[in-house]
């Protein structure tokens, strides 16, 4: 007797349905599965026996039979613990040891040697997926459903036992349907614009690249502020749109990164690696691609701290996401594409001993040391940035003064940019000015011939490549956004101007 469930794979960051066909038939014992299953899968053999004898019923290896499990389609590889519950529930089935209707249900968990269903990873996107194909119930490990009831018109179970849900399928047990829990609070904004002292020009900057998603460079001695200043960020962005959230908390889902507390993401991440990460922990890959940090941060901040001691290739890799929004990982088995539509916030010392310019502290570097710290950024890099700023000491007297403007009214000025933008860009794709390409600048930015002139004299004075030109008006368009002002006129470009590299 052959029977046929649903299951999902995960395939980088996309979901496809499974079916998990299972066949019994006289014969000699064997107990196969195939269908492209990895290793992980095929020892699923003897979690599987060991958990259906714990359930008192007749595990596979107690009876004469072949036992045949089939993952379709074929082509796809399969992997991880997901197929434990269909595949037990299949053969218990398809050996008449018990009796229910698997149409329209959806199965995932890993299950325990004693029959317990184990949380997984990645249930956020099987559910889109199920919900998309028209399954209309998903029965999950207990501690997944949360997250999976994030997905509308779908009928989400939470079970803790291979008994329990048998009793469910089979009528003896009521299951009431998981909700969606309770919007958890922004986990990083402990950092708050008032606790700190001086840096107003710095903190400007922050409220720009807030405002119109634009990446920032800060460049300072140790003890200048430039960490705490980035932290300080989250707090001032607005939260995620519900379509966001979903989008930000699948890759979350996927990476195994949720908990109980914070089932979904409802604000931007933060996502702060150190400088000694590997190339693919930051931009993704592996042999089976896996999302790296700068996915991870999609939708949210990049925080690069020693921005020069990262390895030169991550810092080269993130041309890519910084000027497509993506990020393309090529390997053997495959091509997976990731999201990576981030902020870059970096921090950086301006010479090796972080001295260079500093009026209170002598520099020990060489010029030349100082020349080759600087040129681990490549010019081409430099461009991608849309402001630099330099984070200098902080005199006693300001750090004696009184409190400063607090992030609370620093995010107020930035939710109403973004919705300026976002009313700008009611028919594009994208809801931020650093996200407008040629055709975007063309429509949405339209100078004056006197500003031309202006600008003009400012390509010749700071020799302004193509992508930078285009990136200062972008710039300028968000800082006229927080003026409340329709037009972009000077002192809008000059302040956009003073955000681009010295030339020494």
């Amino acid at each position: 007797m052959a029977v046929t469930l649903y299951s999902g794979q995960i395939t980088g960051i996309h979901a496809t349905p499974i079916s998990v066909e299972v066949d019994i038939s006289p014969g000699l014992h064997i107990f196969s599965i195939v269908g492209l299953a990895d290793k992980e899968i095929q020892e699923a053999r003897e979690r599987i026996s060991a958990a259906i004898k714990n359930l008192g019923a007749l595990p596979p290896h107690k009876k004469s039979q072949r036992v045949i499990v089939n993952l379709a389609p074929a082509d796809v590889k399969k992997e991880g613990p997901a197929f434990d519950v269909p595949i037990a529930l299949g053969y218990l089935l398809a050996s008449d040891q018990v009796s229910f209707n698997p149409e329209g249900k959806m199965f995932l968990g890993e299950l325990g040697l004693d029959g317990a269903v184990r949380k997984i990873s990645g249930v956020l996107p099987l559910a889109a997926v199920a919900r998309t194909v028209g399954f209309r119930e998903l029965i999950v490990p207990k501690g997944n459903g949360t997250e999976a009831s994030l997905i509308e018109g779908l009928r989400v179970i939470e079970v803790a036992t291979l008994m329990d849900l048998i009793d469910y399928l089979e009528g003896r047990l009521s299951i009431e349907p998981a909700r969606p829990g309770p919007r958890a609070p922004n986990p990083i904004s402990a950092i708050d614009f008032q606790d700190i002292k001086g840096q107003e020009k710095a903190k400007r900057a922050l409220i720009i690249a807030a405002a119109g998603g634009h990446n920032i460079l800060m460049t300072g001695p140790p003890g200048g502020g430039k960490t705490i200043l980035a932290r300080a960020l989250p707090g001032i962005l607005p939260p995620l749109s519900f379509e966001e959230s979903i989008e930000v908390t699948k890759i979350h889902s996927i990476a195994g990164l949720l908990s109980d507390e914070i089932p979904y993401i409802a604000y931007p991440p933060f996502r702060n690696p150190h400088h000694t990460s590997s190339h693919v922990s930051i931009i993704g890959g592996g042999t089976n691609p896996r999302p790296g940090e700068a996915t991870l941060a999609h939708r949210g901040v990049l925080f690069l701290d020693e921005f020069p001691e990262f390895d030169r290739r991550v810092i080269e890799s993130l041309r890519e996401p910084l000027e497509e929004s993506k990020i393309t990982v090529a390997r053997a088995k495959g091509t997976e594409t990731f999201p990576a539509r981030f902020m870059l916030v970096a921090a950086m010392n301006p010479c090796p001993c972080g001295n260079y310019g500093n009026a209170q502290k002598a520099c020990t570097c060489s010029a030349t040391a100082v020349s080759k710290y600087k040129k681990k950024i490549s010019g081409p890099m430099i461009d991608r940035i849309d402001i630099h700023i330099e984070a200098a000491p902080v005199e006693f007297e300001k750090l004696s003064g009184g409190d400063a403007e607090p992030s609370e009214r620093a995010r107020e000025e930035v939710i109403r940019a973004r919705k300026i933008q976002e009313a700008r860009f009611a028919k594009e794709k994208f809801s931020t000015n650093a996200e407008m390409g040629l055709k975007e600048i063309k429509t949405h930015i339209a100078l004056p011939d006197s500003l031309r002139s202006f600008l003009a004299h400012a390509h010749e004075r700071y020799q302004l490549s193509a992508r930078a030109y285009h990136r200062v008006l972008k710039l300028a368009r968000t800082i006229a956004d927080l003026a409340g002002s329709d037009e972009i006129i000077e002192k809008h470009l000059a302040e956009a101007l003073q955000y681009r590299p010295r030339q020494e």
